[in-house]
């Protein structure tokens, strides 16, 4: 309220701003106006605004993962060690489960740079696409999808490591388990004939390295190198156009295919070194597979459908198809008409059926006046892709 003086009222004026602030205020309420549309790159400010919760829930996840991680396992699994002769109760040195007696060794890919593999190899591929597509949009629904894939993935079977867990192949070895250290317990040599024993009776390393030899499933290896490669496939598909409406080139079917080999390769190193046993691996992948395949799913149209899967989602409204799909510039190949930079008129045309002329017996068409037909109708334009 206005201060009174001698029944006078004064108007109060208003306490002078600064230029700075003026200026931040009004960014602000442009920021708020701003329009978010998929055709123009965002300010910062709103490409913060629409994603902010994204980077929250990524943070919560990555701490709540790092956290189990370094935790060590709630549940006291049990094993047996050798076996009893019944007759005589003593110790006949046959191991009970030998598929845990592998001999130590250390990883033929250790664990930071299957992570180093399974980011940079998917960025290349990136780099090489965006070189062509060139769009924001299509490099931030990239990257946040396959942010989605390997930090849910990695969550989800740390989650199942760490409550459920198992015997890795080296376990005895790097356990040196000693039965005398057993105490005739619920805990240790427990069981029928006491066969049953706990990491109590370990005496060699103790800590993260026994946690770590009791937590084989599923493999993180595994799940994070699956996740990538299954992601960067998907995405190849979608801008290479390999399953279309028109026959591919085999070079894309080859490199479409190159990081599904890599995760193959490092998947199949964890039986080499006796790292996982091979339901660890198979378990791992499949965590890998389905969360790659949500991920993409969730920031592009389509998974499958060779019309939409390379056209990235909007936040604020839904995809609707129309006659524009397919005109898309969003993606690498200049085949079928793929690329809306051309013109119509220089689109190429697509084979059409071959017929047989029942005069002249030819495998082309041919018209009674003696000029070829188009039963194969040839490129109009001539795109400059090879496939």
């Amino acid at each position: 309220m206005d201060p009174y003086l001698g029944g006078i009222g004064l108007r109060r004026e208003p306490p002078s701003q600064n230029t700075a602030d003026v200026g931040r205020h009004q960014r602000w309420r442009s920021l708020r106006y701003e329009p978010y549309s998929m055709d123009t790159r965002p300010s910062f400010g709103l490409w913060l605004k629409i994603t902010w919760l994204d980077i929250l829930t990524m943070l919560i996840v990555g701490a709540i993962a790092l956290g189990l991680y370094s935790l060590p396992p709630p549940g006291m699994r049990m094993f047996p060690l050798t076996v009893i002769d019944a007759r005589t109760g003593d110790d006949t040195g046959e191991v009970v489960y030998p598929q845990f007696a592998y001999p130590y060794r250390p990883q033929i890919i250790s664990s930071w740079l299957d992570t180093v593999l399974a980011i940079l190899i998917p960025l290349f591929f990136l780099v090489i696409v965006q070189i062509r597509v060139q769009s924001f949009w299509d490099l931030n629904n990239f990257i946040m999808g396959f942010i989605y894939a390997l930090e849910t993935s990695s969550a989800f079977q740390v989650m199942i490591k760490w409550l459920i867990g198992g015997l890795r192949p080296s376990f005895y070895d790097i356990c040196k388990p000693d039965p005398s250290l057993a105490t005739n317990t619920t805990l240790n040599a427990a069981g029928y004939r006491q066969y049953m024993y706990t990491s109590k009776v370990c005496s060699g390393s103790q800590g993260r390295p026994l946690w770590n030899a009791m937590q084989s499933f599923p493999s993180g290896h595994s799940t994070t190198i699956c996740a990538a490669a299954v992601y960067i496939f998907l995405y190849l598909n979608a801008k290479l156009k390999v399953f279309a409406n028109y026959h591919s080139s085999m070079w894309k079917l080859v490199l479409l295919y190159c990081p599904i080999l890599g995760a193959v390769l490092v998947c199949g190193s964890l039986t080499v070194d006796e790292s996982h046993n091979w339901y660890d691996i198979l378990a791992g992948a499949i965590i890998g597979i389905v969360f790659s395949f949500s991920a993409y799913r969730m920031v592009y149209a389509s998974i499958w459908d060779w019309r939409v899967n390379h056209i990235p989602l909007n936040r604020s409204s839904a995809f609707v198809q129309n006659g524009e799909w397919e005109s898309s510039d969003l993606v690498f190949t200049n085949r079928a008409g793929w690329r809306a930079t051309r013109p119509d008129a220089e689109k190429e045309t697509l084979p059409g059926p071959a017929t047989r002329n029942e005069n002249r017996g030819s495998l082309f068409g041919e018209q009674s006046n003696g000029n070829t037909s188009n039963g194969f109708a040839g490129p109009s334009g001539g795109g400059n892709d090879p496939g």
